[in-house]
């Protein structure tokens, strides 16, 4: 504790700050880049006008608040006033749209990767590219706003990511990691940049409008893993630690998205590694050996490592959010009944259940659709319950149905990259809230996956800790690849849990997803019919 302290004192620990889409956490990590303090701030989005968004204001005071929580940590565990800092970096929710004029006025409230309101734009884009292009992609939305006809876009200086943008308030610096910037526009994996050839289409396209700007004058500069992404001002420092004791000139990493730190902090960074970052929403992503041989527009989205190396991501919207709901309610329930149960247990519990359950979840469909999900084809959701009279009505059954029912979407996707692509992997990572329940989330992971899943002892500290990494790679990195940094210095004695659904239970997903998909119907009706 003492040489901890004295570490942290002399300004040689490193800070990752990620902005997820229920929590912004912070993670400070030591020499050996194990986390030895952290801070949180809980939030969630807001629907206004249509529109999934996070105010300016939710953004500063989540940043400063979740900083100070660490802060906090820091002197109750060490009796350290955290002064100094040795590099940090700053992660993300990745794609949505952050747009500013020339006096960097935020022009429309911020829309987030949550918006399924793009579908125009994502399909004429994916088109004139011969490119896979999400309604998620930061470009979906500044091009289905031109589409609109919205008056803000004449007065567009510069756009950005979440990451990007409150990179940019605390060192100045209007510049992206290469993972989070592929999830704005296209990269070309050779020179490590934007596609210059689908630049200049898209500049072509909207000629006629007489904009003000080029679409390459207005996207942030990229940055690849390692390299410096600027300091932290003095003007930024105070914006992060309003008491004015953090001092400035903290070298800064790229800001990533949170795909790549998912990356990072599961050491899927080379070919044929893959992660599943799952809680919120879910992705899976796969780091490709050569180019897939078709565009699959609206399944699966090309993204990039923080190096710049090709990942195949199978992103969907909705995952661990309608559960929340229930086992809140059944906790609701229990407190109805004059008991009190802490919330760990009670999502233990409830979720450990699925692990008795039939194979086949007794016949009950839920569909966890919150919001949109692209993969499936829906632009809007409606969470559903569907079973027969006959189904094997069951609380086992109900919650093995709601853990997959949350990867249902994701495996459409995966079902690509396997059956179609023949992608080879050697090792598929989890993370995320999803995993906390580990036996219950490893299960229904690998069930629906058919694959092995592993899952480090350090998952629970998931993206921030992977963005700390990324800090640690910009001063420790020593000319180092970035997959040779992590195999060397932060994963050589990780300790995993690895563990393969059997047979049983994989042909028991395969006949949930049966139903599943066959049942998207009448989602589609709720949709159509329940306004």
């Amino acid at each position: 504790m003492e040489n901890l302290a004295k570490f942290i004192s002399d300004g040689n620990a490193v800070l990752g700050i990620e902005f997820g889409s229920t929590r912004i956490k912070a993670v400070l990590i030591d020499d050996q880049n194990k986390p030895i303090a952290s801070g949180a701030f809980d939030w969630e989005n807001s629907l206004v006008n249509g529109i999934w968004t996070y105010s300016l204001e939710e953004i500063h005071n989540g940043l400063r608040t979740c900083y100070a929580e660490m802060k906090k940590d820091v002197e109750k565990k060490y009796n350290v006033k955290l002064k100094k800092l040795k590099a940090m970096g700053v992660s993300a929710m990745m794609h949505g749209y952050l747009a500013f004029d020339k006096d960097n006025k935020l022009l429309v409230p911020f829309r987030t990767w949550r918006n399924t309101i793009t579908g125009q734009a994502s399909e004429e884009l994916s088109a004139l590219f011969n490119y896979p292009i999400p309604e998620r992609w930061s470009i979906s939305h500044l091009y289905q706003a031109i589409l609109n006809k919205e008056d803000h876009v004449k007065n567009v200086s510069f756009i950005t990511t979440l990451a990007g943008y409150v990179h940019w308030q605390l060192t100045g610096k209007k510049v992206l990691g290469i993972g989070d910037a592929s999830g704005m526009f296209p990269i070309d994996i050779k020179t490590k940049n934007y596609n210059q050839k689908m630049i200049e289409a898209f500049n072509k396209l909207i000629q006629p409008c007489n904009f003000n700007f080029t679409l390459d004058q207005i996207l942030p500069e990229i940055l690849t893993a390692g390299n410096e992404a600027g300091k932290l001002t003095e003007e930024g420092a105070k914006f992060l630690d309003s008491s004015g004791d953090l001092l400035s000139g903290t070298i800064f990493a790229p800001p990533e998205g949170d795909a790549g730190t998912g990356m990072a902090a599961t050491n899927s960074v080379r070919p044929r590694t893959g992660n599943v970052s799952a809680g919120t929403s879910v992705f899976a992503m796969v780091v490709l050996e050569k180019d897939l041989s078709k565009a699959y527009n609206g399944k699966i989205d090309l993204v990039t490592t923080p190096s710049g190396d090709l990942v195949a991501m199978a992103h969907a919207n909705n995952c661990t959010g309608e559960y929340d709901k229930w086992i809140s309610i059944f906790g609701q329930a229990i407190e109805k009944c004059g008991f009190k149960i802490e919330k760990s247990m009670l999502y233990e519990k409830l979720l450990g259940a699925a692990l008795e359950g039939d194979k086949d979840c007794g016949g009950c469909i839920p569909y966890n659709y919150i919001s949109g999900e692209s993969i499936t084809g829906f632009s809007e959701g409606r969470p559903l319950f569907v079973r027969k009279q006959n189904c094997n009505f069951t609380l086992s059954n109900f919650m093995r149905a709601q853990l997959f029912t949350s990867l249902g979407a994701l495996r459409t996707g995966m079902d690509i990259l396997f059956d179609k692509e023949n992608v080879k992997i050697d090792r598929l990572t989890g993370h995320g809230g999803f995993f906390k329940t580990q036996d219950a989330g490893l299960l229904a992971m690998s069930s629906a996956m058919h694959t092995p899943i592993s899952l480090m002892e350090t998952a629970g500290e998931g993206g921030p800790w992977g963005m700390a990494l990324l800090a640690s790679f910009v001063v420790n990195g020593n000319g180092r690849s970035l997959p040779d940094y992590l195999d060397q210095e932060v994963f050589v004695s990780a300790k995993s849990k690895s563990f393969e659904a059997s047979q049983d239970d994989k042909e028991g997903f395969n006949s949930f997803f049966e139903n599943y998909t066959a049942g998207l119907a009448v989602e589609k009706a709720a949709i159509e019919n329940v306004k």
